[in-house]
């Protein structure tokens, strides 16, 4: 991937149209991008990024085009960023612009513009351009495939970001891993290890939950067996479960049936007393009965001969009352024929009592020839009513028309006293609107700010806590040195003192007979002996082992000191001379000034909105205005016609309603009238023909007496019995002869007079054995039924146990199998030796061919010093971790790389960087990178690393690359001539090439 050129329009600190040639920069092979800090070093590489992927960096990333555009820029210039690059032997030319909310062409107020994306292809054969894509997702997809890496890829792999590898160089295995496997995309290892994972829960659970149903079998088992059956203590999955749980159920079905058997006899045996019991009870129940129905029918004989007269008497009212029926028709004809008369006669007094004095002693004739003429009269006053109803409704027209004049009155006033305050209440709005513009303009430049001040804030109290540990780390070093001085001192007079009596040593191993080792001779005549204080081997071994270990600990306190001076410095750099309570008052007060202007910009959304419903509210008062015109001029002729039409219908009016008040009263009054004297007609009349019903009723009922028997109607009605009285009448007569054949034949029953004649019998006995019987027969019935119950639901339990065992073996063979592959490709079996997860071990190949990468190129910036190399030892939770060390060709040692120095350390993560970038770039497909940007870092090297460095970077021209270095360090712009400048102003800032032609 070859840059040709960058046009950058309204992004960023660009407020206008800048340019970048990098064909002229690459040309000199290596560049300088410079300028003062927040000048807009950074957005230059923001700008390649958002033209490839359209997005910017790490934690600058934010997709909206608020965010990137430049606060400088005039209202009406769009954001934009094109970008012409050649990757695979293909010339593009990529444009974006990001979404913009710009004024309104007609009317005020913004609009929102969407994001635009032009990728375009130039054709050497004709010689032009030809459009590619204009969506956004082709666009970046076209790009990913021909890079062969998404964004982060590239942000790591081209522009490297500042800070960005001295933490990966310094991270632990955990963070290293993160960065390796987003470049190496690695995930499709860390899913199989997920999945095999998930498999091995899911078999696992399925194995417990098998057990699980099996122990609940056997808690069902144990509960049927009746306690007897003794459970295993074995958890679900624990092996032995399913073999024990089987034999307990064996066990427990052959004393279950041990115990049917038993049962069962008992049971036969209670069958055979019931029976006897229940025979002898039965016999005894009827003997009882026999007796005491015997002496229940003598009893009631005797209450019947005392009823004898009673019942006489009503057999003669049962005859006198046949006798009645006869006459009771016509003594009910006669009462209804007297009810009706007194009916008529009443409403008839009642009708004449509302009619006039004139007509109150009229026949049924005159009232009726009265009633008609009041409704002949009713029936001309039709057409009056009608002409009545339109005036009252021209009347309630008037009125309307009145209300709707006041109302469109008012509405008038009120517009015009809301328009004439418009001009003031318009302005007041738009200040609003503007002011929360302001502050959202504040706020986004104070929140660019507050990462910075946080940041140095961070390092100075990190500088200051540093330092003190700096101290404790140095005397502690030297404490250190001082006591492995002594020990070594200590084991070195030791070795001296034991070297001189080293012969007392030899000669205490001589034996008569055997050479010397010293000389040979077999004869010993006068071997050396032990003095006092003499030093043995394991003496001189002890003082070494302790000088052994004073030497590590003195190596490991100048680490620790080593370490705390680098993070000091890194402190120190990034913090400078400026207290941290200066620092914190100056963070506080941004804070303080960020949360104001957020604030004062969190209403711009609530004044837009208000202005607007303001503008909505005039236009609505306008047209009210003339609305309630037009109104008013259609409102002069209906009143007009109005007045002309109720003068005719009042003169109309006057003649029909005559001395009533209106129409509608002479109306009802006759109405009234009619109704009065049709209804006393109609009741004279009644009255006239009840009376002659009534006389000839009384006729037929005193024929009807006389026939049946009786002297007067009144005996008639006396003898005569109503249903109720006629029925109950009855029912004594048939109870008592009912009851009397009843007795007679108990009476005569022989088996009931001979149990009368024998002895009492005791029932109670005889009930109180029988239930005795009965209970014992019941309770061998319960235990024979609970025996039977509990064989049959053991052999059921017993048979599912030994189905479930069964289904379960391969279920467990396949959990065995799949938790040893999981627990291997986890890390956490016996058979991985290192304990390194399957990712972790594809990465760490991946970091073996960076370390050896990087190292090509460090050993030429640290003139030979320095090699990384990769570490596969355990760290954290006993796993292997993906360590890098450096190996310190000086002092032959390998050490961590957080020993190293700030300059060092920038020149290894340089170094390492470039590695990464090399083998990510053969893992990508191969695809030539030939321009690389490096942001920062060059502040921290002397004048000989640095060209050291520079000779490195130089070196990548060999394989046609250009280098883009970003830093502020002035004598980087002595040394690289080729550069590219950002320029700061108040208006925005501005880029300017130097040295490139």
């Amino acid at each position: 991937m070859r840059l040709h050129r960058l046009d950058i329009t309204a992004f960023g600190p660009f407020g206008t149209t800048q340019s970048v040639d990098f064909d002229a920069l690459s040309a000199a092979g290596l560049f300088l991008l410079h300028g003062p800090t927040g000048a807009g070093k950074t957005s230059v590489l923001d700008a390649v990024c958002y033209a490839l992927y359209g997005s910017v960096p790490g934690a600058r990333q934010n997709g909206q085009g608020t965010a990137l555009r430049s606060d400088h820029a005039a209202p009406g210039v769009r954001t934009e960023v094109r970008l012409g690059l050649t990757v695979a032997g293909r010339r593009l030319e990529i444009t974006r612009q990001p979404p913009w909310e710009r004024p309104k062409k007609r009317g005020t107020g913004t609009t929102v513009d969407k994001a635009q994306t032009w990728l375009r292809e130039y054709d050497t054969a004709t010689g032009t351009w030809k459009d590619l894509s204009r969506s956004h997702q082709e666009a970046g997809e076209e790009i990913t495939q021909l890079l062969g890496m998404n964004r982060e890829q590239f942000c790591q792999v081209v522009l490297l970001p500042q800070g960005d590898f001295a933490r990966f160089l310094r991270a632990d295995a955990e963070a290293r891993g993160r960065l390796l496997g987003r470049l190496f995309d690695t995930r499709r290892f860390a899913e199989v290890e997920k999945r095999l994972a998930e498999r091995r829960r899911t078999t696992e659970a399925r194995v417990r939950d098998g057990d699980g149903a099996l122990l609940a079998d056997a808690h069902r088992m144990q509960q049927a067996a009746g306690g007897t059956m003794a459970l295993p203590d074995l958890a679900p999955g624990e092996p032995g479960l399913a073999e024990a749980v089987l034999g307990a159920a064996a066990v427990a079905r052959s004393t279950a049936r041990e115990q049917l058997a038993v049962a069962r006899c008992r049971l036969t045996a209670a069958e055979s007393a019931q029976a006897a019991a229940e025979h002898h009870l039965a016999e005894t129940r009827e003997l009882d009965r026999l007796r005491r129905r015997f002496a229940e029918a003598r009893e009631r004989a005797d209450r019947l001969a005392e009823r004898a007269g009673a019942h006489r008497e009503a057999r003669q009212r049962m005859e006198r009352a046949r006798k009645a029926e006869a006459v009771a028709p016509a003594l009910e004809l006669r009462d209804a024929t007297e009810t009706e008369h007194r009916r008529a006669a009443g409403a008839e007094a009642r009708a004449r009592a509302l009619l006039p004095d004139g007509l109150a002693d009229a026949g049924a004739a005159g009232l009726a020839a009265a009633a008609r003429r009041a409704a002949e009269e009713l029936g001309g006053l039709e057409a009056a009513r009608r002409a009545e109803d339109r005036l009252a409704g021209l009347v309630r027209e008037r009125a309307g028309l009145d209300r709707d004049e006041r109302a469109d009155e008012e509405l008038l006033a009120e517009a015009e006293s809301w328009l004439a305050g418009w001009d003031t209440a318009r302005a007041a709005l738009r200040h609003d609107v503007e002011t929360a513009q302001e502050a959202a303009a504040r706020a986004e430049h104070l929140a660019v700010q507050r990462e910075p001040v946080q940041r140095r804030l961070r390092a100075a109290r990190e500088r200051d806590r540093l330092a003190g540990d700096t101290d404790t780390a140095q005397r502690r070093a030297l404490a250190s040195a001082e006591r492995a001085a002594e020990a070594r001192a200590h084991w070195l007079d030791l070795k001296e003192q034991r070297l001189d009596g080293i012969a007392a040593e030899l000669a205490a191993r001589l034996t008569d007979g055997r050479p010397c080792a010293v000389c040979g001779a077999t004869e010993h005549p006068a071997p050396a002996r032990k003095d006092a204080g003499h030093v043995d081997r394991e003496a001189e071994e002890r003082a070494l082992a302790a000088y052994q270990e004073a030497e590590e600990r003195r190596a490991e306190d100048e680490r620790r000191l080593g370490a705390v001076r680098e993070a000091l410095a890194a402190a120190t750099a990034e913090a400078g001379d400026t207290p941290a309570d200066r620092l914190a008052e100056e963070a506080a007060g941004l804070e303080r000034r960020y949360a104001e202007a957020r604030a004062a910009a969190s209403g711009l959304h609530a004044a837009h909105e208000a202005l607007r419903r303001a503008e909505q509210e005039r236009e609505r008062r306008i047209a009210d205005q003339r609305d309630a015109a037009v109104r008013a001029a259609s409102r002069v002729g209906r009143r007009d016609r109005l007045e002309r039409e109720r003068a005719v219908l009042e003169q109309e009016l006057a003649q029909a309603r005559g001395s009533a008040a209106s129409v509608a009263a002479r109306a009802g009054q006759l109405r009234r009238r009619a109704a009065l004297l049709t209804e006393a007609a109609e009741a004279a009349r009644a009255a006239e023909d009840t009376a002659q019903r009534l006389k000839d009723a009384d006729a037929r009922l005193a024929d009807a007496a006389f026939r049946a028997g009786f002297d007067t109607p009144g005996a008639a009605a006396e003898a005569i019995l109503d249903d109720a009285a006629h029925r109950e009448l009855q029912r004594r007569l048939d109870a008592w002869q009912a009851e009397e054949a009843a007795v007679r034949a108990i009476l005569a029953e022989e088996d009931t007079a001979a149990a009368a004649r024998r002895p009492p019998v005791d029932l109670a006995a005889a009930e109180r054995a029988a239930e005795a019987a009965a209970r014992r027969l019941r309770e061998a019935a319960s235990a024979r039924d609970a025996a039977a119950r509990r064989c049959a639901e053991l052999d059921r339990l017993s048979a599912r146990a030994t189905a479930a065992v069964r289904a379960l073996a391969p279920l467990r063979e396949e959990y065995d199998r799949v938790a040893r592959l999981a627990a291997l490709t986890a890390g956490t079996s016996a058979d991985n030796e290192r304990r390194m997860r399957l990712e972790s071990y594809v990465l760490a190949a991946r970091l073996e061919q960076v370390a050896a990468a990087a190292t090509v190129r460090l050993r030429r910036m640290s003139s030979g010093r320095y090699t990384l190399v990769h570490s596969d030892d355990r760290a954290g939770r006993g796993r292997s971790g993906l360590g890098l060390h450096v190996v310190d060709a000086w002092t032959g040692r390998e050490r961590d790389t957080a020993t190293l120095s700030g300059g060092e350390t920038f020149f290894a993560s340089l170094a390492l960087a470039l590695g990464l970038a090399d083998v990510v770039t053969e893992e990508a497909g191969g695809v030539r990178l030939d321009t690389l940007f490096i942001d920062e870092g060059f502040g921290s090297l002397d004048d000989q690393t640095l060209d050291e460095v520079l000779d490195v970077l130089d070196s990548l021209r060999e394989r046609d690359r250009s280098v883009g270095i970003v830093s502020h360090v002035g004598d980087l712009r002595r040394r690289i001539h080729a550069q590219l400048e950002v320029v700061k102003g108040r208006t925005g800032s501005a880029l300017r090439q130097r040295g490139t032609g």
